[in-house]
């Protein structure tokens, strides 16, 4: 494992937020590692290093704005946001499905990276895609900082990520004997 990677990690186990248990995950599969993000984003200078090591790959992308999926991607994308001189939007729930409010717009052709803390199947990006795409706008690519997808999550524009980390999921009616004995927990996302 590389400097950066190893650097990464110890972030994310010294603020606590590489969690080991029996997890549900948004999209309803079971694992025994999750990564919660919000412990880490209560710490400015350690999401400020995260995205300093993100950066170099940032660059490679043409963005204006930074959109984030919220909860999970508020903090990770402000702080790109701050890095890069971006505007800054984010994307909320509404009945399970992320809405564009509080008088947000986007211009047709605004170029705009999607951010994210953490990814498994890519759903909330994919739905911020869509968004962006309803709304004209040009998307430059999904950064996150974990990518945990073991390479399913695909979109039709560059992914980023800081961390790939492929843990094994489960289908709650397939659960390895280990973690049928421990209650789940879903702890957000």
């Amino acid at each position: 494992m590389d400097s950066t990677k190893e650097e990464v990690l110890e972030i994310f186990r010294s603020t606590n937020a590489l969690l080991q248990g029996h997890f549900i995950l948004r999209s309803g599969l079971r694992s025994e590692y999750f990564f919660q993000c919000a412990q880490v984003c209560q710490r400015m200078a350690e999401v400020t290093r995260l995205i300093e090591l993100m950066k170099p790959q940032l660059e490679t992308l043409d963005f204006e704005t930074v959109l984030a999926p919220a909860m999970g991607g508020l903090v990770v994308g402000q702080e790109v946001a701050r890095q890069f001189d971006a505007r800054y939007i984010f994307v909320e729930k509404e009945d399970d499905r992320l809405v564009m409010r509080r008088g947000f717009k986007i211009v047709p052709k605004e170029r705009i990276l999607i951010v994210e803390d953490v990814i498994t199947r890519g759903g909330r990006a994919q739905e911020a895609i869509d968004i962006v795409e309803a709304n004209q706008g040009s998307v430059a690519g999904v950064a996150v900082l974990v990518d945990r997808s073991q390479g399913k999550a695909r979109f039709n524009y560059p992914l980023i990520s800081l961390l790939e980390m492929g843990f094994p999921t489960f289908e709650p009616d397939k659960l390895p004997e280990h973690l049928k004995s421990i209650p789940p927990v879903k702890p957000g996302s």
